[in-house]
């Protein structure tokens, strides 16, 4: 342990940072005293330069020497032959991506900084985007499913709470509800591997199942590790927005441009991506799972670059343009090119971000080319003449203007059924809490009488 002492506490220092700026935000906040838009900005500057030193310390210690090794804080329950796990794994890959990571996000929220300044949510912002930092750290560092879910899970809350940012609209909180929805079957997805994974094996350990294909084949079967990937396969196409979820990307673009720049374009719809570079070794010992991922892979690839070329915003362009790139990277992975496909995805997430964060300026930019050219507005230039499409050219724009009718199927199949089975459980819920309230009432009244008497 002693050797890697120094390399253990930058990676702990890169953690807490990001849990601090969360608890301090969030903390003032509950107590009625939010920080001003200076003490925030100062605050998350901070934290995020010590989790960038910390991250980029790290990685250099590693390079330098060092041999992938878990951080263990021991076990927090143990039942039987199982327990629960709070692991994380270093290794290359590991740190590259979380210096990426933590660089990225430090220059989002420089620009987010003056983007929202005199915002009414400026505070509630950085609440989320701090959780959001915090999330994926313990997405690319866990080495346990208990990790893994709980950064899953802060990824999917703070993602589904920046959609609905802007709530005094109705159209943010109702996308904000529908991409909220399409999460809870990825979270399901999650929950139901790692609950098979301690019953098959007693152990969410991943630093075995993500590494070693020697171990994973002597403790899961063929059928179990198809199982199991196909489980990670479902999580990863509803966070990463692959077929049939990608119905819930446009509708994310009702967030603020720096969310829609860390979180669907450069970082939160690669952390699918991710998972599933770790879990290499898995897919080679559950080929059907992996013939299944890479079709996904590649039909959402096809879909997106049909339909993004029809999009008449420039967030949804970008964001399907994205989702192109992810698609590829998918099969990538599913053909086992594990190294092109982490070049392939930092490489992307870097140009995304740059593309996200100078989309509010795309117009200026482009007249000032146009007057810098001297070419006349577009409005005065002449009218070019198209010919008229054939019936099948406009049932393919109308498909692809609608999205391939992808998101009513969406609404339809998953979201309407899941929001009527939550309505139903508050009703219930309701209910039950009534009959309670009022059987206490009724024990309250009759002892009373009985002393009275």
């Amino acid at each position: 342990m002693m050797p890697h002492l120094a390399l253990d506490s930058l990676v702990l220092a890169a953690l807490l940072a990001p849990g601090l700026l969360l608890s301090l935000l969030a903390g003032f906040a509950a107590v009625g005293k939010p920080l001003g838009e200076r003490a925030v900005a100062r605050f998350t500057a901070a934290t995020m330069l010590v989790a960038m030193t910390a991250t980029v310390g790290a990685l250099v210690m590693y390079l330098a020497g060092h041999e992938p090794h878990i951080i263990s804080f021991g076990r927090w329950f143990t039942w039987g032959d199982g327990s629960i796990a709070f692991d994380f794994l270093i290794d290359g890959r590991s740190l590259v991506f979380a210096a990426v990571t933590v660089l990225i996000c430090g220059v989002v929220a420089a620009f987010s900084n003056r983007y929202l300044h005199r915002e009414a949510g400026y505070n509630r912002y950085f609440v989320f985007f701090a959780a959001f930092v915090l999330g994926m750290l313990l997405v690319i560092l866990a080495a346990s499913m208990e990790v893994l879910f709980a950064g899953w899970e802060l990824l999917g809350l703070s993602s589904a709470l920046l959609v609905g940012f802007f709530h005094e609209r109705r159209a943010p909180v109702v996308n904000a509800m529908h991409v909220f929805t399409v999460y809870r079957v990825s979270d399901a997805a999650m929950l139901g591997a790692a609950v098979l994974l301690h019953h098959w094996i007693g152990s969410g350990s991943l630093a075995f199942l993500f590494s070693q294909a020697t171990a994973s084949t002597v403790m899961l079967s063929t059928v179990q590790a198809t199982v199991i990937a196909l489980l990670l396969g479902v999580a990863v196409a509803g966070k990463s927005a692959l077929l049939p979820f990608s119905g819930w990307l446009p509708r994310a673009m009702e967030g603020p441009t720096p969310s829609s720049a860390v979180y669907y374009g450069a970082l939160s719809i690669h952390a699918g991506c991710f998972l599933l570079l770790r879990a290499g070794p898995l897919l080679e010992q559950a080929p059907l799972a992996r013939v299944a991922i890479a079709l996904a892979g590649a039909a959402t690839a096809l879909y997106a670059a049909f339909v993004a070329r029809v999009q008449t915003d420039i967030k949804s362009a970008l964001s399907y343009a994205a989702l192109t790139q992810v698609g590829l990277i998918v099969v990538e992975i599913a053909l086992g090119l594990y190294t092109l496909a982490f070049i392939h995805m930092l490489g992307h997430a870097s140009y995304r971000l740059l593309q996200f964060l100078s989309a509010p300026n795309l117009l200026h930019d482009l007249h000032e080319i146009e007057n810098a050219v001297g070419l006349a507005p577009a409005a005065g230039r002449g009218a070019h003449v198209h010919a008229r499409p054939s019936a099948h050219g406009r049932t393919l724009y109308l498909l692809a203007l609608e999205r391939g009718f992808l998101d009513s199927l969406l609404d339809r199949l998953v979201i309407t059924p899941g929001l009527a089975v939550v309505r139903s459980l508050d009703r219930m819920d309701r209910l039950l809490c009534g009959k309670l309230s009022s059987a206490l009432s009724s024990r309250r009244d009759t002892g009373r009488i009985h002393v009275d008497d």
